[in-house]
């Protein structure tokens, strides 16, 4: 069976080193990617970290979105991969990551797989040295029990075929927050998500610019809607770091 095109969408906001080493780690993938498309919501351009993948095909759209969804979508619009792969640009992918995803998606019946995640609390310095100060693995096997309370599958592990991913109408605008939850809960309604075992996605947290820290009023009511449009229990706010200590076993250094 023939492994598909593979497009990678990335969103990024003025975090330029950080999107610099998102970079670096698709220009290590082997096979490369098809392309890279990249949704610039910031207030300064983020060309200058392309330095960082020189041989990738890189498309960068200016956006004024100020939310992931919109932007994600904004970016997946004209992608030419069967496959899209999405990359938040604080994340890393190891090695092999595209490889085991292609794999996956050589299967005809395969519209939605992920790979297995290091969930890794660290403090940047100013340098821009990136310190890893604890950690946690989620490798586990799709539950829809589990996902129904606890939202394990971060974007930067997903593949999606692009006609799921159409099918769906990309990301919900609607939601400022949650917006991933949302299409793996959509998603799942349609095909059987299919996991990647082996870990290659680095889910990196910090103690600012963490949007899944934020308790508001805001993140609650989309919380709400989301447990109102999937028949949810009620959903109290959690970290990404919290949920990974649930589903995925104690930290270590």
């Amino acid at each position: 069976m023939r492994a598909p095109g593979v497009s990678v969408v990335i969103v990024t906001r003025d975090r330029p080193r950080l999107l610099a080493d998102a970079l670096a780690g698709v220009a290590a993938q082997a096979p490369a990617p098809l392309e890279v498309r990249l949704a610039d919501d910031g207030a300064t351009p983020a060309l200058a970290a392309a330095a960082a993948a020189p041989l990738l095909e890189l498309t960068t759209l200016a956006v004024s979105c100020g939310q992931a969804a919109a932007a994600r979508n904004a970016a997946a619009a004209g992608a030419r991969g069967e496959v899209l792969a999405f990359l938040d640009d604080d994340d890393r992918w190891r090695p092999g990551h595209l490889a085991g995803l292609a794999a996956a998606f050589a299967d005809p019946g395969t519209a939605f797989a992920w790979r297995d995640c290091a969930v890794i609390r660290e403090r940047v310095h100013a340098d821009g040295r990136r310190e890893d100060l604890a950690r946690v693995d989620i490798a586990r096997d799709w539950d829809d029990a589990l996902m129904r309370t606890h939202d394990f599958l971060p974007p930067s592990a997903w593949g999606v075929r692009r006609e799921l991913f159409e099918r769906l109408g990309g990301f919900d605008t609607g939601f400022r927050y949650s917006e991933d939850w949302d299409f793996v809960l959509r998603a799942a309604a349609l095909t059987r998500p299919r996991r990647v075992p082996g870990v290659s996605v680095e889910v990196r947290l910090r103690a600012e610019g963490n949007a899944s820290a934020d308790t508001g009023a805001e993140r609650r009511a989309c919380l709400a809607r989301l447990a109102a449009r999937h028949g949810l229990a009620p959903l109290e706010p959690l970290t990404f770091w919290e949920v990974a200590q649930v589903v995925g076993g104690a930290a270590r250094p």
